[in-house]
């Protein structure tokens, strides 16, 4: 997803936008030719556009601190989504050995949680954010089967994710001539 320096200012649809940022922690779009903020570039997030936060002087890729730092903001203002407990346990996944694993289940669920999204926003079109929170409040049990097919969509992804770790463990110990 990587564009060349040739690429990065033209404006094409579909193109790859890229952020510079500089020493002094401001952000420049080579898109607009001019300096956003963060809460811009979590509107560029909200709209999904493509875009990449590349250091000015380096080159590198910064954009993954600067989408953490857009969930610190979020999660510090406001109704936070991830309770301690669940900080606490991401944490204690750093360096273990599903680490790995790990990210892959949490990218399936959230992408099975934004299907369901995006299913209710098309099923109902001109509902605003407000009028979400009422429907999800009054329609509990229609909520509830759909949450239930998500859930057995989240086991079906974990249960994948088993077989894949008991299949590699398998060719692992094959390829050392050991059986199980």
């Amino acid at each position: 997803m990587q564009k060349s320096k040739a690429d990065a200012g033209s404006a094409s649809p579909g193109a790859l936008r890229v952020i510079k940022k500089y020493p002094n922690r401001r952000l420049y779009d080579t898109d607009t030719s001019s300096y956003i903020t963060l809460a811009e570039v979590k509107t560029l997030v909200m709209d999904n556009e493509p875009f990449v936060v590349r250091d000015a002087k380096t080159n590198d890729d910064l954009t993954r601190s600067i989408l953490l730092q857009i969930i610190l903001e979020e999660e510090t203002a406001g109704v936070p989504i991830f309770t301690e407990q669940v900080l606490a346990n991401l944490i204690r996944f750093y360096g273990h050995a599903m680490q790995d694993f790990m990210g892959a289940y949490l990218e399936k669920n959230v992408q099975i949680f934004m299907d369901l999204q995006q299913k209710m926003t098309q099923q109902t079109p001109g509902i605003n954010p407000d009028m979400w929170k009422q429907f999800m409040t009054v329609q509990s049990p229609m909520l509830n089967g759909m949450m239930g097919t998500y859930l057995e969509q989240s086991r079906d992804a974990f249960t994948q994710m088993q077989e894949q770790m008991q299949k590699n463990s398998e060719q692992m110990l094959a390829a050392l001539g050991l059986k199980r």
